[in-house]
């Protein structure tokens, strides 16, 4: 893996801590603007995402349950390559390049810092609004829109309660899994993953939502680790103890998450096991996983990336 020094780049860099003990360690995101609450004029904002990433795939989703399709164009760019996610041809991104790290350096030609998913773009001004996955889900569930809020005022601090918890043990823990590199740190992390799958199978009994009775952040924060889990985390990432699908609430709770209307077209499995596989600190040889089978509704045969999803 690489990060980028003052606009170049910084070879053999793993995102391990600093003491020597194996640990993953997540930095913070750089880009943290925000967005008026008010209907964007169409096509100023373009999301950048890949298939592959669960933090870009928050932003998908509340692109999509918000209704923003119209307003927000979104733009894939799905190998983890040597110099940072690569466009599959550059006709998927709005300025013709091949990586990701040329829409940071549009914005900071100095840029430090890792290259990552999702971006949301200000095409009228060239810079950078945000790269943080929690923010532009909280800022696109702000703007106008007849769909209900993800973040609803009387459930926020169940919600973000819900999104503590789950982020450190589960979202991010199987992250701290994969990318471990001592017996110990490994066996910290893959422990906190089940224990959390345990407690949300305990708390979805006899319920359809993790808070109140419709679907909020705190679900599109399980959903998208719990779509990846049996076709990655169980794999590549040695979180192996058990299957999602072994358990029989979460996955009851990920098929109603698939079945809501856009849902499915956020998510395409061929496409983001091919994305895990291009991770070379966890999978040298590239070998894409041909299992498990898709789960209802989704697309699992290869195929390409479609076209920049612009503005209708």
């Amino acid at each position: 893996m690489a990060r980028m020094i003052e606009g170049r780049w910084e070879g053999d860099w793993r995102p391990t801590d600093e003491d020597g003990d194996g640990a993953f360690l997540r930095k913070d995101s750089v880009f943290r603007d925000t967005l008026p609450p008010t209907r964007p004029e169409p096509g100023r904002y373009h999301l950048f995402a890949a298939w592959t990433c669960p933090w870009a795939h928050r932003a998908l989703l509340a692109r999509t349950l918000k209704g923003l399709e119209d307003v927000i164009d979104v733009h894939f760019a799905n190998t983890l390559g040597d110099h940072s996610w690569e466009f599959e041809d550059p006709s998927m991104s709005p300025h013709g390049d091949r990586w990701l790290y040329e829409l940071y350096l549009r914005a900071d030609p100095a840029y430090t810092g890792r290259v990552t998913v999702p971006v949301l773009w200000d095409a009228r001004d060239g810079r950078i609004v945000n790269n943080e996955s929690s923010e532009i889900l909280a800022m696109l569930d702000r703007l106008p829109s007849d769909a209900p809020s993800l973040r609803p005022a009387d459930l926020l601090p169940e919600i973000e309660a819900w999104s503590a918890r789950m982020y450190g043990a589960l979202n991010n823990g199987v992250y701290r899994a994969g990318f471990a590199t001592t017996q110990e740190a490994y066996d910290d992390a893959v422990v906190g993953v089940f224990d959390m799958l345990d407690q949300l199978e305990a708390h979805l009994e006899g319920r359809d939502w993790l808070v109140g009775d419709r679907p909020t952040e705190a679900d599109v924060r399980l959903f998208v680790t719990a779509f990846r889990f049996d076709a990655a985390y169980h794999s590549l990432f040695r979180c192996n103890l058990r299957r999602y699908a072994d358990h029989p609430n979460l996955l009851a709770h990920l098929e109603r998450m698939l079945a809501l209307p856009g849902v499915a077209d956020t998510c395409d499995l061929h496409a983001m096991r091919a994305g895990y596989a291009s991770v070379r600190a966890i999978n040298p040889t590239g070998i894409v996983p041909i299992g498990p089978h898709p789960l209802p509704g989704v697309s699992g045969s290869p195929r390409r990336s479609p076209a920049p999803q612009r503005g209708r």
